[in-house]
């Protein structure tokens, strides 16, 4: 099978990684693309009103690009470990003066009217993450058009998207910023470097692949296309252009000398994501699993405190590479990363 990508949709192979709650907005998608490289749009937490409106913007300039979802899950959060943690963050919401929701318990209910709008206004590609979608959504999505992509996070999940019939592999690796997306248990991922995963991978399955995780200089990018990935993927070094829709507290702690390391934490959402370590992550490092019961849960707590510029009371995630992230357009973060 061919291993190489659409040239006339993945161009220098640099892809601008969907990330939810803001950065991935219409502007960063489209400077992404217009630069030579694919922008991606993420559906995670969007009303489908809002969604809908952010992809006919891409749609309308005729630029490749790619779209997001995360798939709904099917385990239920431990009820009594949620609402013991909403206990130890009472003390949290009343110093910041907010309300504490009700756990919601409900996956991301959008996800089929999210779904159908895309088959009804298809973009060129669309990814899933957090776990397989229903074979019948990849077939559908093929037949209106659409390149789809897994995020997998070791060869056993590749295998699996493989066999679904995706057109091609997303690998993450852990060094990741934001949300891991495994859905499977992989034991030896954690050991490899990313190149080393995408060799792995590349071996299991015969699908053009794209590396993601911890890239934060160009000398990364080769490494991983050397390895034998057709793509690199990249988040952080996004997240300081002006087109992201970055938060203000949240750019500057990226560039904040206090914050000397990166960890993976459950403390804002209930699923493993890695982010600039702060004070909320190591005062709730033992909070439960429980996404997205969680994730709504601190909502709440963290609006509060972008709203105060306080960086220790809000997730900051980013990728083991922050330290290389520059405050430039994303049209120069395309060109440093693009391939020879």
């Amino acid at each position: 099978m061919d291993t190489a990508l659409p040239v006339d949709l993945f161009g220098n192979g640099v892809v601008a990684a969907p990330m939810a709650g803001g950065p991935s907005r219409a502007e960063l998608a489209l400077a992404a693309s217009g630069a030579g490289g694919l922008g991606f749009l993420a559906g995670g937490y969007k009303a489908p009103e809002a969604f809908a409106a952010e992809v006919r913007t891409v749609l309308g300039a005729g630029l490749p690009f790619g779209v997001n979802l995360f798939v709904p899950g099917d385990e239920p959060a431990d009820r009594e470990a949620v609402l013991a943690y909403r206990e130890r963050l009472r003390p949290v919401a009343e110093r910041l003066g907010v309300e504490l929701p009700e756990p919601r318990w409900a996956d991301d209910d959008a996800y089929p009217a999210k779904l159908d709008f895309l088959l009804a206004h298809t973009p060129p590609v669309v990814s899933f993450t957090f776990g397989l979608p229903p074979a019948a959504d990849v077939v559908r999505l093929r037949a209106a058009g659409a390149l789809v992509l897994q995020t997998v996070t070791g060869p056993r999940e590749a295998r699996a998207a493989a066999e679904l019939g995706v057109d091609g592999i997303v690998v993450q690796h852990p060094d990741a910023g934001g949300h891991f997306g495994a859905f499977l248990p992989e034991p030896a991922n954690a050991a490899w470097t990313l190149g080393e995963l995408v060799a792995v991978i590349r071996h299991a399955v015969g699908l053009p692949l794209i590396a993601a995780g911890g890239i934060g200089t160009p000398a990364d990018a080769d490494a991983a296309r050397t390895a034998g990935a057709a793509a690199v993927q990249l988040g952080t070094a996004f997240l300081r252009t002006p087109e992201a829709g970055t938060n203000a507290t949240h750019r500057a702690a990226l560039a904040d000398t206090v914050f000397n390391r990166t960890a993976q934490t459950r403390a804002f959402s209930g699923k493993s994501a890695r982010g600039l370590e702060n004070a909320f992550m190591r005062e709730f490092a033992d909070a439960p699993e429980g996404y997205p019961t969680v994730h709504y849960l601190t909502a709440p707590l963290r609006a509060a405190a972008v709203k105060r510029g306080d960086p220790h009371g809000t997730n900051l995630w980013a990728g083991t590479g922050w330290r290389a992230a520059r405050e430039e357009p994303a049209a120069a973060v395309v060109a440093r990363f693009a391939g020879g």
